[in-house]
């Protein structure tokens, strides 16, 4: 995990200049060596595309641009894992930023070493992802790529939001077995269950829209009542 840390870059992006001291120290106690900061919205999306970090931590009331704006226009490119930083602690507020497309959402004030912590489980996770060893995955008319992060159907490239891409990937690389709601919460989103059952049901809804033939009826991803999901890739 040291070299992990080491070579990975973190972008965070915030307006208060103490909590970017703060973090800044708090990430290089932790071994990391590639800390970038911005203090609005336009300077943030300046470093992303010029550093291209592993992963963001994002405020969402900035001078200039919400974070939930960033956050689109970061996931119209880039799958990158994004922690939210937030004084919003209403659970419509994390609803939403789980909805464009963040994978963490961290309530302000909070405690540094928890964020520590939770950058190093997504940069983990990440990291499996990407040492994947079936980079490409057939299955009925699906060509799943993980190496160039994309689903096609009969050939034809499927137009996945992030999450939903994420979701069918996971699932793809558990065929047939039953995912619980609790472990794809932890795996797709990184986070604890409680509080998530619509945004799951919303995404594998709208993914099923996007990749059966007959949504109401389907048959790739299946409901085990009362354990979870399975994705059927061949006849058991």
């Amino acid at each position: 995990m040291d070299n992990l840390i080491k070579d990975k870059k973190i972008l965070v992006v915030d307006d208060e200049e103490d909590l970017l001291k703060l973090l800044y120290t708090v990430f290089t106690k932790e071994g990391f060596r590639k800390i970038y900061t911005a203090e609005t919205g336009q300077k943030g999306l300046e470093l992303f595309e010029n550093v291209k970090p592993d992963i963001i931590l994002l405020d969402i009331m900035l001078p200039d641009k919400e974070g939930y704006e960033i956050c689109k226009k970061i996931r119209e490119t880039s799958t990158v894992p994004i922690l939210f930083l937030s004084a919003k602690s209403e659970e419509v507020d994390k609803i939403l930023g789980f909805a464009l497309g963040g994978d963490d959402y961290v309530t302000k004030p909070f405690s540094p070493k928890e964020v520590a912590y939770r950058v190093k489980a997504h940069l983990r996770r990440s990291s499996m992802h990407e040492n994947n060893e079936d980079k490409e995955i057939s299955f009925g008319p699906f060509l799943v790529n993980n190496e160039k992060m994309e689903v096609r159907k009969n050939g034809e490239i499927l137009d996945l939001k992030p999450k939903e891409l994420r979701l069918f990937l996971y699932m793809a690389s558990h065929p047939n077995q039953i995912l619980s709601k609790e472990k794809i919460c932890d795996e797709v989103w990184g986070e604890e269950y409680i509080g998530f059952d619509n945004t799951i049901m919303v995404h594998i809804r709208r993914l099923r829209e996007k990749i059966e033939d007959n949504p109401s009826k389907p048959k790739f991803i299946i409901n085990v009542k009362g354990l979870g999901y399975k994705l059927i890739v061949k006849d058991e």
